[in-house]
């Protein structure tokens, strides 16, 4: 009987430790019940779910949930939202409040949130957050957001971790950006209407690892005005690989 107890125990640690870090979107939404005819506030959110190693997932779906919260949430009180579900009641809830003091001037708030797995690797895991909001004004905002991990850990890959040499990387980036946008080598970086900050070259707040290759993001206002848009370059591997510490 000893014999069948250490065989069972020991299958079901065999097959524990055979589970592999997987991911399943799950969509969260949520509308006011304030009557309207059109532009219906509503928030929607759909992002990866990670699944079956507990301190690996533990650790994304926690920093994926930060996020996103960092982006619809408006209450004072943080601690009120603590998962996506109470999440998309407080950007209704925000609207609904706002709505009451000034009746005339709110309508259209709208929320979404897509996530998705971008480039998944035996050495990094890329979830890509496409945003958009509006809460009022001339135009929503629209963005992306880049989340890098370590897949046997599930801790927060920074971007300035990603590079051997990020000076090097830079400097490197920095021709093909002036190259790409036609930027003359000897002007400075915003001689044409960008608006990087203090007139210096910077690699964006967001980069991804993408099937395609290495993704420079810059989000609007980052390096232009909303209405020139986000800029970009796209570099493939091969021609980046020297620079990076993980492929």
């Amino acid at each position: 009987m000893k014999h069948y107890t250490f065989l069972a125990f020991l299958f079901l640690t065999l097959a524990s430790c055979n589970k592999e870090l997987s991911f399943e979107n799950e969509t969260f939404e949520k509308e006011s019940t304030i009557p309207c005819k059109k532009d219906c506030p509503k928030i929607t959110i759909d992002v990866p779910i990670a699944k079956n190693i507990p301190i690996v997932v533990d650790s994304i779906n926690k920093k994926v949930f930060l996020v996103v919260k960092e982006i619809v949430y408006f209450e004072e009180d943080p601690s009120k939202a603590n998962d996506y579900k109470s999440l998309a009641a407080s950007f209704i809830t925000s609207y609904e409040e706002m709505h009451k003091k000034f009746p005339t001037e709110t309508f259209g708030w709208e929320g979404k949130i897509k996530g998705n797995v971008e480039f998944e690797s035996d050495q990094i895991i890329n979830i890509k957050i496409d945003h958009y909001t509006f809460t009022g004004g001339a135009h929503g905002y629209q963005g992306f957001r880049s989340l890098l991990f370590h897949p046997k850990t599930g801790k927060t890959i920074f971007t300035d971790e990603i590079f051997k040499n990020e000076k090097e990387f830079k400097a490197f980036a920095e021709k093909e950006f002036r190259a790409k946008y036609k930027i003359p080598a000897k002007a400075n970086i915003n001689a044409t209407g960008l608006m990087f900050e203090n007139d210096k070259f910077q690699l964006p707040q967001n980069i991804f690892y993408t099937n395609g290759g290495l993704l420079l993001y810059y989000n609007s206002y980052e390096a232009a005005s909303y209405a020139d848009g986000p800029k970009e370059l796209l570099f493939p591997y091969e021609k980046v690989r020297k620079y990076l510490k993980y492929q």
